[in-house]
C-alpha cells in the first residue's frame, strides 16, 4: 500500500528551528516530492518541491532562504529544514506530489508546527 508519513513538527519559538520528515512506502518514487502546508482557515499552499536529477529545488516566496528541501533515498525520506521560523509559519505541514494539478497520493496525517512570539 502507498503512503507518506510525515514527522518532525512541535512547538517553538519564533527565530527557532524544525526539521520535518517525510518518509514514503517502498512502492513511492521521491524523485520528486513536495512539501505543502495548511493553516487554520486558509487553503493548502505550496511550500517546497524537490525535482529529479539536476532540476533542483523550489521555494514559495516566503521561505526562499529559510527552509531547505532535501532527501535520502536510502532512507526513503523527504526532509524539509525549517529556519528562522515565524508565528506565520504556523500550520500542519504535508508531502505529496502534484502532477497536472492531480494529487498523486492520499494526503497523510501531517505533522503540526506552531511557531510563537
Amino acid at each position: 500500500q502507498e503512503h507518506l508519513v510525515e514527522s518532525g513538527g512541535g512547538l517553538v519559538q519564533a527565530g527557532g528551528s524544525l526539521k520535518l520528515s517525510c518518509v514514503a512506502s517502498k512502492t513511492i518514487s521521491i524523485d520528486t516530492m513536495g512539501w505543502y502546508r495548511q493553516a487554520p482557515g486558509k487553503q493548502r499552499e505550496f511550500v517546497a518541491g524537490i525535482m529529479p536529477g539536476g532540476a533542483g529545488t523550489k521555494y514559495a516566496d516566503s521561505v526562499q532562504g529559510r527552509f531547505t528541501i532535501s532527501r535520502s533515498y536510502s532512507r526513503r525520506t523527504v526532509y524539509l529544514q525549517l529556519n528562522s521560523l515565524k508565528p506565520e509559519d504556523t500550520a500542519i505541514y504535508y508531502c505529496n506530489q502534484n502532477r497536472g494539478g492531480v494529487w498523486r497520493y492520499s494526503w497523510g496525517q501531517g505533522t503540526q508546527v506552531t511557531v510563537t512570539d
